[in-house]
């Protein structure tokens, strides 16, 4: 066969098709490990967040069993502050 030799124009297509591919690869990758490092960062503010959250619930089960225990069941009014406590006596 005979051998073939392609034009400058031709190499010059070939080559810019082929450093576009990698570009678009590099970028490719870099997205992903980008992508990796945003994941583990929003899980690692989540587990905090989380974590803040129980420790709220607990702070606040704590208070309110106190206050329970100060002043019996009752209705609170954040609007006002006032507590209103329920009669639990038994009418005979």
């Amino acid at each position: 066969m005979e051998e073939i030799k392609f034009t400058e124009e031709e190499v010059s297509s070939i080559n810019r098709l082929k450093n576009d591919v990698q570009l678009v690869f590099t970028q490719l990758g870099q997205i992903s490990i980008e992508r990796k490092r945003r994941n583990d960062e929003l899980e690692e503010i989540e587990s905090q967040l989380l974590k803040q959250h129980q420790d709220l619930v607990e702070k606040e089960q704590e208070l309110f069993k106190s206050l329970n225990e100060k002043y019996g069941d009752g209705n609170y009014d954040p609007n006002t502050g006032i507590f209103t406590p329920i009669n639990n006596e038994v009418t005979q």
